[in-house]
């Protein structure tokens, strides 16, 4: 599978990469050896960068994901994970599933962008993983704490790269504006935009695209099927982690039919449209099992024929100014 490098960095991660919030038990249970194959299988069909966090599952994916990954050699993959939320040990009992994870409560999550906190954290997350080095880390969501994350953890970053104690340097979120600034104001070598660079929502092409492509930052995308609208428009499909208003549906609805038109898939062209920008390295898929894993990479291979990309175009389902896939 072909690889891009990430910014100015050494760092060189593959076209399609697996996201691990799934074997973190997002909404329901996976069980260990099915966690396993889905790794498993993501190697078998060349992927070789994954992505993960201690927010996925208070660490249960950090944990899966380095165990699946312990006998693999360490210098044929690439693994990024996230700061920003530090977990600390909890009595409280209970689950996670107000946070979205089908988890028991062990610990709880507490928003720390400082200097130390970012180091603590990264210290964590090697010690889960089994790893003695990650090859990128991203500031996660920091959404509500911009200033703290500029002032102090963003210069933490700067520090362990120097040190090579990382390989490149972001920050992960579901918007767009604040990504620009890190793009604009910063040295971060990639920034992952979440669902902001989709079939639904064209937004990162407004902003954050045309900087990373100005400053040789590196984009990689996630969210490709908006958690889920654009892998199976239906009634109760969810859209941004909700339920998909009805227009969305709708419109999800006439994507799908095109596409079958012309004897692709929707999620073939999703995938397609996510990746095509020059600015994006990788494209993250979500997998929880083997089968998810094979379906999105056969997906991700799919051709899409570019009388498709006319139709939508035509039909006002893509502006007309936006560069084919």
């Amino acid at each position: 599978m072909n690889r891009r490098r990430l910014g100015r960095s050494r760092v060189e991660v593959t076209a399609l990469a697996l996201g691990t919030s799934g074997i973190g038990n997002l909404y329901t249970e996976v069980g260990e050896e099915e966690a396993h194959e889905a790794v498993a299988a993501a190697w078998q069909r060349g992927i070789r960068s994954f992505d993960t966090a201690p927010h996925y599952g208070l660490g249960l994916a950090e944990r899966r994901l380095g165990a699946a990954l312990r006998d693999r050699p360490r210098d044929q993959y690439t693994v990024s994970t996230k700061v920003g939320r530090r977990l600390e040990p909890s009595t409280a009992g209970g689950d996670d599933l107000a946070h979205g994870f089908a988890v028991p409560a062990t610990h709880h999550r507490v928003w720390d962008f400082s200097a130390d906190g970012v180091r603590r954290t990264l210290e964590a997350s090697l010690e889960r993983l089994g790893l003695d080095r990650v090859d990128a880390v991203y500031l996660h969501d920091p959404d509500d704490h911009a200033e703290q994350a500029f002032r102090e953890g963003y210069p933490a970053l700067e520090r362990l790269r120097a040190e090579g104690v990382v390989g490149a340097i972001g920050a992960g979120m579901n918007q767009t504006a604040l990504l620009t600034r890190f793009v604009r104001d910063t040295d971060v070598d990639v920034v992952l935009c979440a669902g902001r660079h989709t079939l639904l929502d064209r937004s990162a092409l407004t902003d954050l695209l045309p900087a990373a492509l100005e400053r040789g930052t590196s984009v990689v995308i996630g969210g490709a099927f908006n958690s889920g609208l654009l892998a199976d428009p239906r009634p109760g499909a969810t859209y941004d982690y909700g339920r998909a208003p009805a227009e969305l549906l709708e419109r999800a609805l006439r994507l799908k039919e095109a596409a079958e038109r012309h004897g692709t898939t929707l999620r073939a062209a999703a995938l397609a449209h996510c990746s095509a920008h020059p600015a994006v390295a990788s494209v993250l898929v979500g997998a929880r099992s083997a089968a998810e894993v094979h379906d999105c990479a056969d997906q991700f291979a799919a051709p899409v024929p570019t009388a498709l990309w006319r139709e939508l175009r035509a039909a006002g389902l893509l502006p007309s100014e936006e560069e084919p896939p």
